[in-house]
C-alpha cells in the first residue's frame, strides 16, 4: 500500500516513463487500476477465489496473477481499515418529538384550514446531539411514509440483502 502511495506521484511516472519507455498516462491509468481493484476488492472483502477469477479475466500471466493475489491478500485488511477512516461519519437517529398544530376556529378565513405536522428529530454523532425541527402538511407527511415503507420492502430482496452484505 505504501508502495501506491509512493507511485501516486508524478514523478515517480516519469521516472518510469523512462525505465518501461512507455507514456506517462498509461503508466498512471495502470497505477489507478490496480488502486481501483484493490480497494473494491477489499471493500466487496471477495475471497481468494473470487479475486483470481476477478483478474483470470484480465489476461495476465499466471505468475502476475499470483502476484496480485499475494499483494491483494497481504493489504486487505489494511485497505480495508483506511477506507472505514474515511468513510463519513453520519449522525445517527436518537429520539424523535412530534405534534400536530391544528387552528380550531376563526371567523376571519374562508379557506379550509390546513394542518401542520411539526417534528423534532434528535441526532446523535459520537457524544454531540443536534436536533432538527421539520414541518410538513400531512399529505407530504403520507406520501414520505410510504416511500419509506417501500424502500423497507425492498430491502426484504435477495438482490438488496447481497448489497448491504457486501457494504459490511
Amino acid at each position: 500500500v505504501s508502495l501506491l502511495r509512493q507511485l501516486a506521484s508524478k514523478k515517480h511516472f516519469a521516472f518510469f516513463k523512462g525505465k518501461l519507455n512507455i507514456g506517462v498516462d498509461i503508466i498512471q491509468h495502470g497505477v489507478e487500476g490496480l488502486v481501483y481493484l484493490l480497494t473494491e476488492s477489499s471493500k466487496l472483502m471477495i475471497s481468494e477465489v473470487d479475486f483470481q477469477d476477478s483478474i483470470h479475466v484480465l489476461g495476465f500471466s499466471d505468475e502476475l496473477n499470483k502476484s496480485l493475489l499475494q499483494l491483494y491478500l497481504d493489504n486487505r485488511k489494511e485497505i480495508r481499515s483506511i477506507l472505514g477512516e474515511l468513510a463519513p461519519k453520519l449522525p445517527s437517529y436518537h429520539s424523535l418529538e412530534w405534534r400536530l398544530d391544528v387552528q380550531l376556529a376563526s371567523r376571519s378565513l374562508r379557506q379550509q384550514i390546513k394542518p401542520a405536522v411539526t417534528m423534532k428529530l434528535h441526532l446523535k454523532q459520537d457524544e454531540d446531539q443536534t436536533a432538527q425541527v421539520l414541518q410538513t402538511d400531512p399529505a407530504t407527511l403520507l406520501h414520505l411514509i410510504q416511500q419509506l415503507e417501500q424502500a423497507l420492502g425492498e430491502m426484504k430482496m435477495n438482490h438488496c440483502r447481497r448489497i448491504v452484505r457486501n457494504m459490511k
